[in-house]
């Protein structure tokens, strides 16, 4: 009986995540909603690390609904990525998606990068403390800001006062 009782909690945990996982696609988000045609295209730009393409696609998208707190995240991460990424403009663009979504990760996440790319160790290090409370179980960007953080510190930089940013 026991045996059974752990198959029955293990199928209720694993089985919505298979479902999503075969079910996702381009064309529809995780919940079956036509997905948003401006991310589908940024996603093919950033597939082909088409950083110029990606960031004028998220320009446009930002010059329609500038209130889109996704649209300001992709479009500094499109310009971090690019080559000679204007750095104000990135952190403008990342703080804009925080201000009007205080909890997007992926922005915690991104903002926390690039603080790393200028040397500010320890504002990266605030937004990953902000991705510790937001994931409560654990969850990707906080991950890969941590692991971001470690390697700069394993590289043995030494972190540069910022505290005008």
């Amino acid at each position: 009986m026991g045996n059974r009782f752990c198959s029955v909690i293990l199928a209720a945990l694993f089985l919505p995540a298979l479902a999503l996982a075969a079910g996702d696609s381009v064309d529809s988000d995780s919940e079956g909603r036509p997905r948003d045609p401006v991310i589908a295209e940024f996603e093919r730009a950033k597939a082909d690390n088409d950083w110029t393409r990606a960031a004028g696609v998220a320009r446009e998208a930002l010059a329609r609904s500038p209130e889109n707190a996704e649209y300001h995240n992709r479009y500094a991460f499109a310009l971090r990525k690019g080559p000679s990424p204007d750095m104000d403009l990135v952190f403008r663009h990342y703080q804009e998606a925080l201000r009007l979504q205080p909890e997007h990760r992926g922005a915690h996440e991104y903002i926390g990068e690039a603080y790393l790319m200028v040397g500010d160790l320890v504002r990266a290090k605030e937004h990953l403390a902000v991705l510790d409370r937001l994931c409560l179980f654990g969850c990707e960007e906080y991950d890969d800001l941590k692991k971001a953080v470690a390697a700069y510190e394993a590289r043995g930089q030494t972190p540069v006062d910022k505290s005008a940013r």
